[in-house]
C-alpha cells in the first residue's frame, strides 16, 4: 500500500514536470532566446529540531508511554525561473524523523509543479497548493489539499495534491478551473502514537464509495473577487470527500480499528471578508451532500479587532471572536466544531525579529468542553527562527468525538529553525 501511494505520488509529479520538458523539445531551436537555459535557480527551505513535551501519561491501549517526542524536519524548496519569469518550476519535499511514533516519520512532496503565467491568466500542472479560507477558527472551505493529520490535528498542515489549475483574471474577478486526477487520503498517527482517537485509524485499509478508489477523478470551479471593502469567494467541488468516515472495524488480530470511508461528495462553499479600518468581518459557510443525501450546512463567522500602535509603541493587538456551526447528523464524518464560541488575542511586535504571539481558547456551548491553543514565534538573527506551541482539552466528555481521544494529549512544543 505504501509502496502504491509513492508511486502515485512521484507519477503526478513527474506528469507536472513533463508538461515543460515537451514544450522545451517542440522549441529546441529557441531555447536560449526563451530563457530556458539563463533562468534563474533559488535554493531555499529549513531544517528543525522539535521537542514535544506531554504532561500526562498515555490514555489508550498500546500507546507508547514516552512523555517527550524529539523529531527532526527537513524542507528543501527548489525553484526555477525561466522565459523570463514567465514560467517556474517548484520542487518542496518535506521529511519528518520522529524517534517515538514510527507512524509519524514520513515524508511527502508538498509541491511539485510547473506554473506559466500569461497575459491575463496563469496554469499550474503537478503537485500543487490550495489555500481558501479567511476565518482563524477552522477553514470549512479549504477544500482542495488533504490534510497531513500526522503533523498537528488543528488540520493547518496540507499534501500536495495532483491537479491541473487554469485561472483566468478579469475585471469581474478571478475564475479558476481545478481538475485533480489523483485523490491522497488522510494519514493518521498509528496505534503506539498520540494525539489519536480512543480507536486507532487503520488508514493501511481505506474503503471507497468509487469503484476507482483513489484514481476518481475531482473537479472544482471557483470565481473570487475583490470589491471595494469585500474580498468574496463562492466555489462547487464534486469528487472524494477530503474527510474520511470512521466506522468500526476489526483487524485480523481481533482488535478494534476504525476504518477511514471516503464517500463522493458535491460541496458548495462560500467565503467572505469586510474591512472597515480596524474591523475585519470574516465568514465561511458550506453545503455538502452525497448523492442527493445527507445534506447538512456548515458556517464559521466573527470578526476581528485590531488596536494599533499599543502603549505608544509598534505593537498591535488583535481580538478575535468566531462563531462556528455545523448541522451534520451522525452518518457524516465526525466534527467536534458543531456549536461551539471562539475567542483570541493576537499580539503583533511588528519588530525586526517579526514577534508574535495567538492564544486561542473554543468552548463547546452544548457540552462546556474546551480546548486551548497557544502559538508564538520569534527570528533569530537572519537564519533562525523558534516557535513555541502548546495545545490543552479540558473537561472533554468521553462521547465527545474526536476531542474525547486527546483528553489526556496536553503538550508544550518547541522548534528550532535553521534556514538556508
Amino acid at each position: 500500500m505504501a509502496r502504491r501511494r509513492l508511486a502515485l505520488l512521484l507519477a503526478y509529479a513527474l506528469a507536472g514536470s513533463a508538461i515543460p520538458a515537451a514544450a522545451q523539445d517542440d522549441a529546441a531551436e529557441s531555447e536560449q532566446e526563451d530563457g530556458w537555459l539563463t533562468g534563474e535557480h533559488e535554493f531555499t527551505g529549513y531544517v528543525a529540531a522539535e521537542v514535544r513535551a506531554f504532561f500526562d501519561a498515555s490514555a489508550h491501549l498500546d500507546q507508547k508511554p514516552a512523555r517527550v517526542q524529539p523529531a527532526l524536519l527537513l524542507q528543501p524548496e527548489y525553484r526555477y525561473d525561466f522565459n523570463d519569469g514567465d514560467d517556474r518550476l517548484t520542487l518542496i519535499p518535506f521529511v519528518r524523523l520522529d524517534a517515538t511514533d514510527r507512524d509519524r516519520t514520513h515524508g511527502d512532496l508538498r509541491e511539485a509543479n510547473w506554473q506559466h503565467l500569461g497575459s491575463d491568466w496563469d496554469l499550474t500542472v503537478g503537485l500543487g497548493k490550495v489555500f481558501w479560507g479567511v476565518t482563524e477558527s477552522r477553514h470549512l472551505v479549504d477544500i482542495i489539499n488533504q490534510t497531513d493529520a500526522l503533523e498537528d490535528p488543528d488540520e493547518e498542515d496540507k499534501l500536495g495534491q495532483p491537479l491541473i489549475n487554469l485561472n483566468y483574471f478579469t475585471d469581474w474577478g478571478t475564475f479558476g478551473v481545478f481538475y485533480m486526477p489523483a485523490f491522497r487520503q488522510r494519514p493518521f498517527p498509528g496505534r503506539d502514537g498520540r494525539l489519536r482517537s480512543a480507536i486507532p485509524v487503520d488508514d493501511d485499509h481505506p474503503d471507497y464509495e468509487s469503484d476507482l478508489r483513489e484514481l476518481h477523478p475531482d473537479a472544482a470551479l471557483r470565481w473570487s473577487h475583490s470589491i471595494e471593502d469585500w474580498d468574496v469567494g463562492i466555489y462547487h467541488f464534486h469528487g472524494t470527500g477530503r474527510e474520511p468516515r470512521t466506522p468500526l472495524g476489526v483487524e485480523p488480530s481481533l482488535r478494534p480499528r476504525l476504518v477511514p470511508t471516503y464517500d463522493i461528495i458535491d460541496q458548495t462553499g462560500l467565503d467572505v471578508q469586510l474591512t472597515q479600518g480596524a474591523w475585519l468581518w470574516k465568514g465561511e459557510a458550506i453545503s455538502r451532500w452525497n448523492n442527493g443525501d445527507n445534506q447538512f450546512f456548515a458556517s464559521v463567522a466573527g470578526f476581528e479587532y485590531t488596536f494599533f500602535g499599543v502603549f505608544e509603541s509598534d505593537a498591535d493587538i488583535g481580538l478575535l471572536v468566531e462563531y462556528l456551526w455545523d448541522g451534520r447528523n451522525s452518518t457524516a464524518p465526525v466534527t467536534s466544531a458543531d456549536n461551539d464560541v471562539f475567542g483570541g488575542v493576537r499580539l503583533t511586535m511588528n519588530d525586526v525579529d517579526d514577534t508574535s504571539f495567538l492564544i486561542g481558547v473554543a468552548v463547546d456551548k452544548k457540552t462546556q468542553a474546551t480546548s486551548l491553543a497557544i502559538e508564538a514565534e520569534r527570528r533569530i538573527g537572519d537564519d533562525w527562527k523558534i516557535e513555541l506551541e502548546a495545545s490543552g482539552f479540558f473537561g472533554v466528555p468521553v462521547e465527545d468525538v474526536p476531542l474525547s481521544g486527546f483528553r489526556k494529549d496536553d503538550f508544550v512544543q518547541i522548534r528550532l529553525f535553521r534556514f538556508f
